[in-house]
């Protein structure tokens, strides 16, 4: 495995330990009680302390065999009441994504087009819907991690939560282009499963509870990819009305020529024929997925593809200069101050000094082409002047994730602000957890325990001081439901949130004491515009 692959299976083994290892068994006490009717048949799920529980309700059929690369099926349906109590199979994946060695859930499987759904009644409540893409780029992940258990979000938030499953890496994110005939392969398989999904909650939602009318689709990392990809679809167009992104922005995609020579090289890992797409879809499994990593030298991010092919995805969704997508949604968005604390930095990030930080941020930009430093000096005093009595690691992850998660949350908010009625909430977490001494400070993932609610959870960003978490997660997480309720995150008893504004960029910073503030990065970014 290269360096970047043993990086990845790292911190994603430290991510997920204390999230997918932990997927939830029927809790004591709980009953096997509550039946829905959706489109294809009934659903029985669990009864749990005030909130309904439905795991693994098909939304799509099975995409093995035939169905493999190609756009999703409806599910067929079935007679009887569906046993909906345990969770699915994720999608197949890399042995560190989120569904190793979870007991209570089945294998991977292809047949992975499922939804685990929270909600507090099965009524005419008509309550909002928060649908949830999970994080992982687009290569490993699932909609079942402990962290996002939407149990608290329905419990106190009367809103109703959906955790979408769909197809990854080379099952979800293989494009084709003119190496197979026209019409044998969908472009963006795994985003049209998200699309699927929304077509299920329209159709389906009201028997759970839920309002198809008042529908947030919310996602953290490559989930928040995935939400600002959905936006830019044109086959989504009305099935959501409110989008929520968490630390991931679809200002980029994959040219189609780099992403072709991709399929190139998996025909050439699987031993076929260039083009031969009825040999891959005879391929079992884990063929496929051996094919995959020797395609990809054993990199899971490395390969999944998501390519604006001009019809699925029309154009890259957030461009500077370009209109924005979905201009009639409210947008909630944000990041974390020191992303890349987790974000497979080198080890020698937390111990630097002065005189090997310039060295180090330009080894960190060859993992970024298009944003390579023009003047690492210049760079580095202009953050030291803004960040009085900062340390050189406090400075190269300020420098690295500004270069990244910052640059394009504000992006994306000033495109939208620039070419949308619709008002935009930005947010920042500076809030810093404990772990590892405190040397993660405000990491990547550090915002999900607060969004669900879920400090009570093992998760790697806990740490011992989970009163604090609990008094994030008391602010976070009814903002997001309010948002999610109305478009607009405030509401009695919380720190104001103002909208976001050209010229003013107000942002609400999470922390011990949440606050709204006038464009609190603004001379970082203006920095990294200067000397990236």
């Amino acid at each position: 495995m290269t360096d970047q692959g043993e990086a990845f299976a790292t911190t994603r083994r430290m991510f997920l330990a204390g999230s997918a290892a932990l997927v939830a068994a029927p809790a004591l006490g709980a009953t096997a009680s509550p039946v829905a009717r959706t489109r294809y048949g009934q659903v029985r799920g669990l009864s749990d302390k005030g909130v309904l529980i439905f795991r693994g309700v098909p939304y799509g059929a099975s995409t093995a065999g035939a169905n493999r690369f190609r756009a999703p099926q409806p599910p067929a349906a079935w007679r009887g009441v569906r046993d909906a109590t345990q969770f699915s199979s994720a999608s197949p994946q890399h042995p560190d994504g989120a569904f190793d060695n979870v007991p209570e859930a089945k294998a991977p499987s292809e047949d992975c087009l499922m939804l685990n759904i929270w909600t507090p009644g099965l009524d005419a409540a008509r309550r909002p819907v928060m649908l949830w893409f999970h994080g992982g780029g687009y290569a490993v992940g699932s909609g079942q991690e402990r962290v996002n258990d939407g149990a608290n979000l329905a419990r106190k938030q009367d809103v109703v939560m959906v955790a979408v499953n769909h197809r990854l890496n080379a099952f979800g994110y293989t494009y084709f282009g003119n190496t197979v005939p026209a019409g044998e392969t969908a472009a963006n398989p795994g985003m049209l499963d998200l699309v699927a999904a929304l077509r299920w909650v329209r159709d389906n939602i009201a028997a759970f509870g839920g309002d198809p009318g008042n529908v947030t689709i919310f996602g953290q990392s490559g989930g928040g990819g995935k939400v600002s990809t959905v936006m830019a679809m044109p086959s989504a167009a009305g099935l959501f009305h409110k989008a929520i992104l968490q630390s991931g922005f679809s200002t980029s995609t994959t040219p189609p020529e780099t992403a072709q020579a991709g399929a190139v090289r998996l025909f050439d890992a699987a031993g076929l024929q260039r083009g031969d797409i009825a040999g891959l879809r005879r391929l079992t499994t884990q063929q496929m997925l051996d094919a995959y990593w020797k395609a990809t030298s054993g990199v899971p991010l490395r390969g999944a593809f998501l390519v604006a092919d001009g019809e699925v995805l029309p154009r890259v969704p957030f461009v500077a200069g370009q209109p924005t997508s979905s201009p009639d949604v409210p947008v909630l968005l944000g990041s974390n101050a020191t992303e890349t604390t987790v974000l497979f930095p080198p080890k020698e990030a937390f111990t630097t000094d002065w005189a090997a930080l310039p060295g180090l941020l330009t080894s960190a930009s060859a993992l970024r082409p298009a944003l390579k430093i023009r003047e690492a000096g210049p760079l580095i005093e202009g953050f030291r002047r803004a960040m009085p009595g900062a340390s050189a690691a406090d400075v190269y992850f300020a420098i690295t994730t500004n270069a990244g998660m910052g640059r394009n949350a504000r992006t994306v908010a000033d495109t939208r602000t620039a070419s949308s009625s619709q008002p935009v909430w930005k947010y920042l977490v500076a809030w810093k957890t404990d772990v590892e001494n405190g040397t993660w400070r405000a990491p990547h993932g550090v915002e999900l325990p607060m969004v669900f609610d879920s400090v009570a959870q093992k998760f790697p960003t806990i740490g011992n001081n989970r009163a604090g978490y609990q008094q994030m997660a008391d602010v976070v997480s009814p903002m997001w439901a309010q948002f999610a309720r109305t478009g607009n995150p405030n509401k009695p008893g919380l720190p104001e949130w103002r909208p976001y504004r050209a010229g003013e960029r107000a942002t609400m910073i999470f922390d011990t004491r949440s606050r709204t503030e006038t464009d609190p990065v603004g001379i970082e970014l203006a920095l990294i515009d200067a000397y990236y």
